[in-house]
């Protein structure tokens, strides 16, 4: 089972958008789980200084030796959470690849760069 951390700043979290979090994510690194130590997510506004509703989700996964991190800003938390959840299964798969493909008893660090995607 894959611990996750939610945390929130400046944002509503309902116990529905918890629970889809949750299930996104379980079902997304499940083949995953037993490289992965945690995973963070964070919901916050994305210009808190601005009056416009675009929420940020930001996902951080820590693998055994490295971690991964996407994040996607929407004016739907439930769309934010979405596609950084699908971006983050994509890095954490590649990264899982390049670190295979380096061979056994080969250690390296593995920089993924973070992803991210803005509104239009």
């Amino acid at each position: 089972m894959i611990k996750i951390q939610l945390r929130k700043t400046d944002v509503v979290m309902s116990d529905v958008l918890r629970m889809h979090v949750e299930s996104r994510l379980g079902l997304a690194l499940s083949r995953f789980a037993d490289r992965i130590g945690t995973v963070i997510v964070r919901l916050s506004h994305a210009a808190p200084e601005r009056s416009d509703s675009y929420k940020r989700c930001q996902i951080e996964v820590g693998l055994r030796p490295h971690r991964v991190q996407a994040e996607d800003i929407h004016a739907d938390s439930f769309s934010a959470v979405n596609h950084a959840t699908d971006r983050v299964a994509r890095a954490v798969a590649r990264a899982l690849e390049r670190e295979a493909a380096l061979g056994p008893g080969v250690q390296r660090a593995i920089a993924t760069p973070k992803i991210r995607r803005h509104p239009p």
